[in-house]
């Protein structure tokens, strides 16, 4: 298990599906931390997080003024990534510790050195772990933030049963879950068929659906999150969704996101895609086309995470 985007973290289906499917699957499921280059996914990962950081923050303040808020002083972030989220956690809950639980060391690392950075590191703990099968390790917590984790666990309903379990009484558990796909470009580019991030986003969902079924104990789950946080026996607090509306023209660090996430895309949904497809992707990669997302003044990035919340009474 792990997911950033998170975090990162990340955008529900291109986050759980290009960097989560590999970060996750590279060091979680697959168990092999040696995989993928940190050095290169670490900062991907934490310069998502950040572009998202106006929603989750948002999200966070959100559970913060709820009237059945409890007081929050002890805070997990399951699937922590590079931390971005976990010291935006620290920083929503002033009064908590907020423990980083992931199974990749070095992004446990990046997250230590984010929080010393920020003045954190007094309230600020990681945790090297893999769930569901070190649930054990985790400890009591008011609320328990998993941001795009929990589907990456195949018994989703035991997991979300042994979360419940740790909450304290009046504690939460935040689902970030769904959403909508992100979007960068438009429908039609002026080359290649229309409509080809909607062809992405099934490739997406053809990846997803394949790490669903090759994750140990998986069990399908109707994805209706409300009703399973009732089944677990917790009460469903509500759902809100948060908006991350970047309009073209972007940023740089914004484009640069855009062009680190489609270079990830190209590299790992290959054959499903078609060879036109693959071939405007790099035609869009290309830092001397004019076409290409280098230079395009249409480029934007927009995107929606949705929190389900359940309290325990």
């Amino acid at each position: 298990m792990s997911s950033h985007a998170g975090h990162g973290h990340h955008d529900a289906h291109a986050h759980a599906h290009t960097h989560a499917h590999t970060h996750l699957h590279g060091s979680g499921a697959a168990g092999a931390d040696t995989e993928f280059d940190w050095n290169v996914m670490g900062p991907m990962l934490e310069q998502e997080a950040e572009l998202n950081s106006g929603p989750y923050e948002e999200a966070a303040r959100w559970i913060a003024a709820l009237p059945t808020a409890p007081t929050v002083r002890r805070v997990l972030d399951i699937g922590s990534g590079p931390g971005v989220v976990t010291c935006l956690l620290a920083e929503v809950f002033p009064e908590a510790e907020v423990v980083a639980v992931d199974p990749t060391p070095a992004l446990l690392e990046r997250t230590e050195a984010r929080a010393r950075r920020l003045g954190l590191s007094d309230r600020v703990r990681t945790l090297e772990a893999e769930l569901p099968q070190d649930a054990d390790r985790l400890g009591e917590a008011d609320l328990i933030w998993a941001g795009n984790s929990l589907h990456h666990m195949g018994d989703q309903r035991a997991a979300l049963a042994g979360f419940a379990g740790l909450l304290r009484p009046a504690g939460t558990v935040a689902l970030l879950e769904g959403g909508l796909p992100t979007r960068r470009l438009p429908r039609d580019l002026g080359i290649g068929r229309p409509g080809l991030e909607a062809r992405m986003d099934a490739a997406s969902a053809a990846r997803f659906d394949r790490m669903r079924t090759e994750l140990p104990d998986a069990r399908r789950e109707t994805e209706d999150w409300s009703a399973l946080i009732a089944a677990v026996g917790l009460t469903p607090q509500g759902t809100r969704s948060f908006l991350l509306d970047l309009p073209a023209p972007l940023s740089a660090p914004a484009r640069e996101h855009v062009i680190t996430k489609l270079t990830r895309e190209y590299e790992v949904f290959g054959e499903l895609l078609d060879a036109d497809d693959r071939a405007v992707l790099e035609q869009l990669l290309d830092p001397e086309d004019p076409a290409g997302v280098h230079h395009r003044s249409d480029v934007y990035l927009l995107t929606a995470r949705t929190v389900h919340l359940g309290r325990r009474d």
